[in-house]
């Protein structure tokens, strides 16, 4: 799986699970604010993760995590 597939996958994912318009996800925006997460919705992203790409998330894991591009960085880095 290479870096635009693995965004792909993500943009998918969040697009279902979080029910965000699509356009909204861009690399600069703010994860936490566009997703509107509260704290169950962030044990649910941790879920979707790890079901979807087979790695373990901590909470500390996000602590440096502000952007959709820090997230994608986060997972690819996990994955490739």
């Amino acid at each position: 799986m290479n870096r635009e597939e693995i965004i792909g996958k993500i943009n998918s994912f969040l697009v279902e699970e979080f029910e965000v318009d699509a356009s909204k996800i861009t690399p600069e925006a703010p994860l936490k604010e566009t997703l509107e997460m509260d704290s169950l919705d962030f044990v649910d992203l941790v879920v979707v993760i790890e079901s979807n790409f087979g790695i373990k998330v901590k909470g500390e894991d996000f602590v440096n995590i502000k952007t959709f591009q820090d997230f994608y960085d986060f997972i690819i880095n996990r994955v490739i």
